[in-house]
């Protein structure tokens, strides 16, 4: 999920008279700002799922699309549809220690390592399980790629690179050089790690390649996991008793005292020809309790109908999810308040929503979504694609929201990752339209297109994207931009400090919104249906569902 630390601001005059002439007296900065000082108060303790955080928020969004003037467009015509998940926590301490050259060594949980289990199991207990480093972790055979080979990892826990292979190379490989594949992703590589039995998956964590440093990987550890509820023999197959992070300083001793240079066998990982390595006497035990149970969690859900065109929909969606209550920081902050990521982006649907609804109402229907558990891994919106409460084949676009920014004027505006969708040169041309630019992602090796809930949707063929704040910053430019937003990534990305000022800027967060009222009002009166480059990895979705939808 990407911050940038940086916002897009109305510019002078003529911009922001052409914004207050907008149904509803157009984009209200000071409306966003108060919407995210409400959801990123102490009151909301966060907005973790299936908490009081969450009840809180839920009825928050009710209350202000009511008041919008939009209507239900939930499950059986309420506002809400419930998401079935499970929740599953580690209960008490975590016992856990390694052997290292005939010597055992105590790790401490969310400092040496991040440990968990998603597996349906009232406790793990794994005792001197052999270590095997993978590699990268790959198996991709349309790329000629396989870290695995023929090892067996029956009884034995799999250490893995972040990233994949590319993303240090000297020069581009089998994969897209810097810019990250769905197969560096760390979800990918647990799921890899369970179809191949493993008893348990380790990755190493480094800034670069993850794009986030330690502290958010022990945020994200040390959380409650949710998955959807699935049947016990699903589960089991789809989670490894036991997954996690190590620090990388950790790898480097457990190589270093298997007679292996952890950056030499790293670059050995980068070769198609690698095979798996035995990291010598290295074991791994571990033992802690955990704590399953079913929760009911809900995306919030309104509508604006159609007036010529009702069956086919455009979406606005951001997610309301951030991370609750966790260990307390320097401060004595235990909460994390989530303002950037994501209430910026949950303000701006519900001011889409108020807008729109001012205005004269649109040939297809509008869809105003704040989606749950982005954080747990894109649930809500995957949930919502498997159960779409309005035909898929019939979606025109999804306007996903994430991480506006209130820190100064920006003259462009960004999209995540390389989408590959025509959505991507109507965001330029409608900046354009404003004084603005589009920017491409310039961070395409952090992998932010699989990071977001447009992907759950793009999955299933419909034209997605993720717009975010740009990095050009009118005063000070890119470079700028950069040091605001890499400031907010080593510091305050999903960590207490990520929370609402009343220094805020909120200009910039109308001028973002803005852009997304053009471009969404734009296909909500057009016949014209948004469509995946030649090639993209989704055109093949979404041909099918155009043959359905016609």
């Amino acid at each position: 999920m990407r911050m940038l630390l940086l916002s897009s601001c109305l510019f002078v005059g003529g911009i922001a008279s052409a914004a207050n002439d907008l149904p509803g007296g157009g984009i209200d900065p000071e409306a966003l700002s108060q919407h995210v000082r409400v959801l990123a108060s102490d009151e909301f303790e966060g907005r973790a799922p299936a908490t009081a955080g969450e009840q809180r928020t839920v009825d928050y969004l009710v209350e202000q699309f009511r008041k919008a003037g939009v209507q239900p467009g939930g499950s059986d015509g309420g506002w809400v549809q419930e998401v079935p998940l499970v929740r599953a926590q580690v209960d008490g301490a975590i016992d856990a220690s390694l052997q290292l050259a005939g010597k055992r060594q105590a790790l401490v949980n969310g400092e040496d390592v991040t440990l968990q289990s998603l597996r349906p199991l009232g406790d793990v207990d794994l005792e001197n399980v052999p270590l095997v480093f993978v590699g990268y972790g790959i198996d991709a055979p349309e790329r000629h790629w396989n870290d695995y080979k023929d090892v067996d990892l029956h009884g034995r826990i799999a250490v893995v690179l972040i990233n994949d292979a590319d993303f240090e190379a000297d020069a581009p490989g089998a994969f897209d050089g810097r810019a990250v594949t769905y197969y560096g992703r760390w979800t990918y590589k647990f799921e890899e790690a369970a179809r191949r039995g493993a008893a348990g998956v380790l990755i190493v964590h480094e800034t670069a390649p993850a794009a986030y440093p330690w502290a958010t990987v022990k945020a994200s550890g040390t959380s409650p996991l949710f998955d959807i509820q699935r049947s016990d023999a699903d589960a089991r197959a789809l989670h490894t008793p036991l997954r996690g992070w190590m620090q990388r300083a950790l790898a480097e001793r457990i190589f270093a005292a298997a007679g292996l240079d952890f950056e030499a066998e790293k670059r050995k990982a980068m070769r198609a020809d690698f095979r798996p390595v035995e990291l010598g006497d290295a074991r791994l035990s571990a033992r802690f309790k955990v704590k399953r149970e079913p929760v009911i969690t809900r995306n919030v859900v309104a509508k604006l109908e159609g007036a010529a065109h009702p069956d086919e929909s455009v979406v606005f969606s951001a997610h309301w999810d951030a991370f609750g209550i966790g260990q307390p920081d320097a401060s004595g902050d235990s909460i994390r308040h989530g303002a950037i990521d994501n209430a910026t982006g949950v303000a701006s649907v519900l001011e889409l929503a108020r807008v729109f609804a001012a205005g004269p109402r649109p040939q297809r229907t509008l869809y105003f979504i704040a989606l749950t558990a982005e954080e747990k891994g894109l649930l809500g919106a995957s949930y919502y694609a498997e159960h779409p409460l309005a035909p898929l084949e019939k979606t025109a676009a999804v306007l996903n929201i994430e991480m506006f920014s209130p820190d100064g004027e920006t003259a462009d505006i960004a999209t995540w990752g390389n989408g590959r969708v025509s959505l991507e040169g109507d965001v330029a041309r409608v900046a354009q339209a404003r004084g603005r630019r589009w920017s491409p992602d310039p961070n395409l090796e952090a992998g932010f297109f699989y990071r977001a809930d447009h992907f759950a949707f793009a999955r299933k063929g419909v034209p997605a994207i993720t717009v975010g704040a740009g990095l050009d910053k009118r005063e000070g430019g890119v470079a700028a931009g950069r040091a605001l937003r890499d400031a907010y990534f080593a510091r305050c990305y999903h960590q207490a400090c990520d929370a609402w000022s009343p220094q805020w800027d909120a200009r910039g967060l109308a001028a973002d919104t803005l852009l997304v009222y053009d471009l969404g009002l734009e296909l909500a009166n057009s016949r014209r249906w948004p469509a995946w480059d030649k090639g993209a990895e989704f055109e093949a979705a979404r041909e099918a569902s155009d043959a359905a939808r016609r």
